[in-house]
């Protein structure tokens, strides 16, 4: 594969919603431009995008993929990116690398759940977007309807640039409004029929009127005129597609490679390259400066995507924003600062890189085995070191506590659970001290089952999960007070601590204070006394959970002169504290969210009926483009399952997100069944 100028390159992302065609559109456009010598089937898992044994295993796409096609002395890098929510962390690296999106759509089912989540991040990066209404061979195939639906969901202007040449079982090809001429299957060109002649002509009116639209001068020419010549009516379009003002609509059977052409050529000529998109802000030593997508520029590269294998190595996927990037050289890794040094650079198609000594301004690359990057890294000079910044992904929604099945898993536990995060930036681990447990989170059930399978193949890690404990907090509502005398006699030197103490509810974590005065206990004790009381607070005391909001006062105690001793204060103030806490009315507090959930309105009253049974307090209701919105805090607790029920209760229709926002009291019967739990898992650890 050669090199590409900057202004001959365009980065293009395709998403959906899960199975409307994203993966075989773009092994159409392959296919088509001669990159492959036949097209792929999903089916039999022989796609360039869909490589991984597990996507090939699921026939869905897992992770986004690179597909460069070279087309007309172009290359057009095309994301393939995952439709299924679970995996929308990908989605949005993908999407934040693009400088325009295909946004593809269903021609029976139309708008979708998947459609709305990836739109939502289209208009959150500013990219431009073609809507392609695929799978126009299917049966009971309506383009205008399924456009329709679009039209009415995102409240937005769509301006046909191809129509139809029939539908369903009787689609033959597209007719193309910008040439007037017909496609059918492979690129072949011949006259509109003539049933479908004024159709084409009306339609061509209306693009030349939105065309019209994309400035003054051109407004005013067609006044004058009454049409506008081809150069001009693609200046127009244009402008009014990379500003938003409309949308183009095109139509396509991806398996039947009709409309490949005319959309491929559209990409070159109406989409932006990166030299056209807004320069790159990035933080520089000075404060914030602007990337131009320029080879002369300083250089910027984001690594947008990494992949970690114990066979072929990590490799780090990078977007070059300004600058270039050449095989055999060191670059500067300004997030950690360290210095990386470069083998082989190559470009990403699938599964397969092709070697290339340079990479310039705009162009989307791969290279093995760097020591320190990660996702989210930004590679520079290190004589003028930039940081690009990292797209805000969403906060996770699943949780599992996770486990090795051998003793042999258990010591590889943590640099696979590392390396994994490392790929993907809406999975994380953790160990929860409230819990004891190893806790892995994500964006779903989905999401989770493939990180074990990936855990499994890839790195030979068995691992085992359940759902996760909450992590409770212990507390007190009320002042309590306790004494406790620790006397221990074995024929040597004894062991002799008495402590008198208090505890009061407070606001902030924890708070000791020595309150005894004339001497009874000797200063010195405190620290021990401050120990035992610590050891506990850790450990929890109602019902095994970390304590906080306690403040502790010691203001009585007796000592002996020989037999006292730092471990008998310690735990003498561990017991007496105990019992004080027993004293003051403890209870528990447990993690409540903040949840957003998003439905079609038919849906509203069951799910508000589901949030009753979850302890909810609604906050409001809203309807945002046709669906109802719901703002609750919610108990995790009744949160740990949600996407699987969601998607049973609308039949996967809805989404949700959500964010931990405050710590409230568990009411009294629900404490008591979580304190005679833990004393039933206390009584079989025994």
């Amino acid at each position: 594969m050669k090199e590409y100028k900057t202004d001959l390159i365009r980065n293009v992302a395709i998403v959906s919603h899960s199975g409307a065609g994203k993966t075989m559109l773009g092994e159409a456009f392959l296919h088509l431009s001669g990159g492959t010598t036949r097209l792929g089937r999903i089916e039999d898992g022989t796609t360039v995008s869909d490589f991984d044994d597990e996507e090939i295993r699921r026939s869905l796409s897992l992770y986004t993929s690179v597909i460069p096609v070279e087309y007309k002395d172009h290359k057009i890098n095309f994301l393939d990116t995952p439709g299924y929510t679970d995996f929308i962390g990908e989605e949005i690296s993908g999407l934040g690398v693009s400088d325009g999106v295909l946004v593809v759509i269903d021609s029976v089912s139309g708008f979708q759940v998947g459609t709305e989540l990836a739109w939502t991040y289209v208009d959150r990066f500013g990219l431009p977007l073609f809507l392609v209404i695929n799978k126009m061979d299917r049966e009971n195939a309506n383009f205008v309807k399924a456009m329709n639906t679009v039209g009415e969901a995102m409240d937005t202007r769509l301006v046909p640039v191809q129509i139809p040449w029939g539908e369903a079982a009787d689609f033959k090809g597209v007719i193309d409004l910008f040439s007037m001429k017909a496609y059918q299957e492979g690129g072949k060109v011949v006259d509109i029929p003539a049933d479908l002649q004024s159709q084409a002509e009306e339609a061509n009116l209306e693009l030349i009127e939105a065309a019209a639209e994309g400035s003054e001068a051109l407004m005013e020419k067609y006044f004058d005129a009454g049409t506008l010549t081809a150069e001009e009516i693609m200046q127009g379009l244009s402008m009014g597609v990379q500003s938003g003002d409309f949308i183009p609509v095109f139509c396509s059977s991806a398996t039947q490679e009709i409309g490949m052409t005319p959309l491929l050529d559209a990409i070159l000529k109406l989409m932006p390259s990166p030299a056209d998109r807004p320069a790159k802000t990035a933080q520089g030593v000075a404060g914030e400066e602007e990337l131009p997508a320029s080879d002369t520029a300083p250089l910027a590269a984001y690594v947008w995507k990494t992949t970690a294998d114990p066979y072929v190595g990590k490799q780090t996927f990078f977007r070059v924003y300004s600058g270039v990037i050449e095989s055999d050289n060191r670059y500067w890794n300004s997030t950690r600062q360290a210095e990386e040094r470069f083998g082989t650079v190559s470009v990403p198609c699938g599964k397969e890189m092709f070697p290339v000594k340079v990479l310039h301004a705009g162009d989307i690359g791969v290279v093995s085995k760097l020591s320190e990057t990660a996702t989210g890294d930004t590679l520079s000079d290190k004589n003028h070191p930039v940081t690009i910044p990292v797209p805000e992904y969403p906060n996770a929604l699943y949780r599992v506590a996770i486990f090795p099945k051998t003793q042999a898993d258990s010591t590889k536990i943590s640099p696979t659970l590392t390396r994994l995060c490392e790929e993907d930036m809406t999975l994380s681990w953790y160990n929860d001290p409230a819990t004891r447990q190893t806790v892995m989170q994500g964006m779903g059930d989905q999401h989770i089952d493939v990180i074990l399978r990936r855990a499994r193949n890839k790195f030979q890690v068995d691992l085992l999960v359940e759902i996760p404990k909450v992590a409770y907090r212990e507390a007190i509502r009320a002042e309590g007070s306790a004494q406790y005398r620790h006397k221990k006699q074995s024929g040597g030197s004894g062991q002799f601590g008495e402590v008198h103490l208090r505890v009061l509810p407070i606001d902030e974590e924890f708070e000791f204070s020595n309150d005894i005065f004339g001497g009874a206990v000797s200063s010195n004790y405190m620290p021990a006394i401050e120990k035992g009381v610590r050891n506990v607070m850790k450990e929890g005391i109602l019902a095994g959970y970390p304590i906080s909001g306690i403040k502790v006062s010691v203001f009585d105690g007796k000592e002996h002169p020989v037999d006292s001793k730092p471990v008998a204060f310690e735990i003498a103030g561990r017991e007496a504290f105990k019992l004080a806490f027993l004293n003051a009315s403890p209870v528990l507090f447990e993690p409540i969210m903040k949840v957003r959930v998003i439905v079609p309105e038919e849906n509203m009253g069951d799910i508000l009926g589901d949030m009753n049974t979850r302890r909810a307090r609604v906050q409001g209701m809203d309807s945002e483009r046709g669906r109802s919105v719901i703002t609750a805090m919610v108990p995790m607790a009744e949160m740990l399952r949600y996407t699987t029920d969601l998607r049973s209760m609308t039949g996967g229709r809805g989404v949700f997100e959500m964010e931990p926002v405050d710590y409230q009291m568990v009411p009294s019967h629900i404490t008591a069944d979580i304190v005679a739990a833990r004393q039933k898992e206390q009584e079989e650890e025994k």
